[in-house]
């Protein structure tokens, strides 16, 4: 099968959160069946560092009709892993700082949709499927239904659009339609393609124009059919129940994995753990912290945005600060929860480290030596940092929502089985009697190991969902 995997961001080249991670991960599993013909494309960045660029080859350019704009469309190529990389060089659009935000991303992911569209033509090569995700590539499966009419390399191809985080439509004003997407008004502009209150929706169309859309969980894909969750697009998601799916994202498991990693201060595994209690007291040292092997370390890595449950740890900090904890928070975001964060720290000194910025490493050394990881998110698609935490015996607390719900089986107490802590309601409350069952926990040491060992061992490899993955594509082109 031949697999056009297009993406916005894709790891290990640029990266802002978890969409990379899985664009870096799912095409490489696709591609272990030897059979399969993978293929990535991405914009080229400038952020793309000259490690990377070294490694590509120029393939050609060529210039490409957005509107009423011909615009130059350079390609250059990299193989990594099993998997070819095709990187869209323009750098009126992508030589910018930063990937997002711009006056004019809604011309520039238009630009890049069309990128896409153009590709298998120019290189001679036919895709049985074009894998979409998110809304920067939402007009992907849109152009497709014009372009696989008289293009031959898309005639028999076929689309799947994955959700990655439904908050995040791209909605424009309906003048960009014709003008900037060089889309007729009368075709596309209607209830059943892009038509949204009298704006453009791009996500919306490309859920009705996808031959199947998936999303990265299937409680997520669940909880879609609701106001609460789906952003207004309820609705849109209801009616096209019979094509959407959900499929749990997976991580790297060898990328994460304590037995190996270079990059954390002692490696362990199930059979000798000592190495995490040398990562806890090194995380101790490098922010400050008592250095004490006893206190558990709560760890919290995100951006401190309210989705993410940070009204109600803030409104529990004290309490949770009663015990024998100390906290550890990695993440930058809206200014209150900042601002909370940085005056916790100087009432708790020694005790709450606030780290408002970004830092791998430092998100390394947190994931191996904290205790605990606290996620009480509101709404979480999949999540992927209570996976990797599981991975270096970091016990996960998280609200049952989302790919959290679908990731941490509750821990029982009677049988030992399960992988963490959970709530369920958005309460405050609620998230502190997991906290204390946690530390329950926590001091019966014995309890505690097994349940740090049955973490590590969980399986969160890509395998399974690859093969999801492929019975959809298989099922669309019968």
């Amino acid at each position: 099968m031949k697999i056009l995997f297009a993406s916005s961001e894709v790891a290990p080249f640029i990266k802002t959160g978890g969409l990379a991670d899985v664009a870096g991960s799912l095409p490489p599993a696709l591609a272990a069946d030897k059979t399969n013909d993978v293929r990535v494309i991405l914009p080229l960045y400038a952020g793309i560092g000259d490690t990377w660029r070294s490694q590509m080859s120029f393939v050609k350019y060529f210039y490409l009709q957005l509107g009423w704009r011909s615009c130059y469309c350079g390609l250059f190529q990299l193989d990594r892993g099993g998997v070819t990389y095709y990187f869209v060089d323009n750098e009126t659009y992508f030589k910018r700082n930063g990937l997002y935000g711009h006056y004019d991303d809604g011309e520039r992911f238009a630009y890049f949709s069309k990128a896409v569209i153009e590709l298998p033509a120019q290189i001679g090569w036919s895709p049985d499927i074009i894998h979409c995700n998110d809304w920067q590539t939402a007009l992907i499966p849109i152009y497709l239904m014009e372009a696989r009419k008289y293009v031959p390399e898309l005639t028999g191809a076929k689309t799947v659009y994955t959700i990655h985080n439904i908050e995040y439509q791209g909605r424009y004003g309906n003048s960009i339609l014709t003008d900037v997407f060089g889309l007729d008004y009368n075709t596309y502009f209607n209830e059943h393609m892009l038509a949204y209150y009298n704006d453009v929706n791009l996500m919306k169309g490309a859920i009705y124009a996808s031959d199947y859309v998936t999303t990265v969980s299937p409680t997520y894909a669940n909880e879609l059919q609701y106001a609460f969750y789906a952003h207004g697009l309820e609705g849109v998601i209801a009616e096209n129940q019979h094509k959407i799916r959900g499929i749990l994202n997976g991580i790297d498991m060898d990328a994460f994995n304590s037995e190996k990693d270079p990059k954390i201060a002692a490696n362990f595994s199930i059979d000798d753990l000592s190495g995490k209690a040398i990562c806890k007291a090194d995380l101790q040292r490098q922010l400050g912290l008592e250095e004490d092997p006893d206190a558990a370390i709560i760890g919290s890595i995100s951006r401190l945005v309210g989705h993410k449950g940070y009204d109600l740890i803030t409104a529990a900090f004290d309490r949770i600060m009663d015990n024998h904890v100390q906290f550890v928070l990695l993440g930058t975001g809206e200014w209150g929860f900042e601002e909370f964060f940085r005056n916790a720290q100087a009432r708790y000194p020694g005790r709450v480290s606030s780290n408002i910025t970004y830092s791998a490493p430092l998100s390394s050394a947190i994931y191996a030596g904290a205790d605990l990881f606290l996620m009480p998110s509101i709404a979480e698609p999949c999540g992927l940092s209570q996976m990797i935490a599981l991975r270096y015996g970091t016990v996960p607390i998280v609200r049952l929502t989302g790919g959290l719900k679908d990731s941490v089986p509750a821990y029982d107490p009677e049988t030992k089985e399960g992988l963490g802590f959970t709530f369920g309601n958005i309460n405050a409350e609620d998230m502190l009697g997991a906290v204390d069952r946690a530390l329950a926990v926590y001091d019966d040491k014995e309890a505690w190991t097994d349940l740090m060992k049955q973490g590590m061992q969980a399986d969160f490899s890509w395998n399974k969902s690859a093969e999801e993955y492929m019975e959809i594509y298989r099922t669309i082109l019968m």
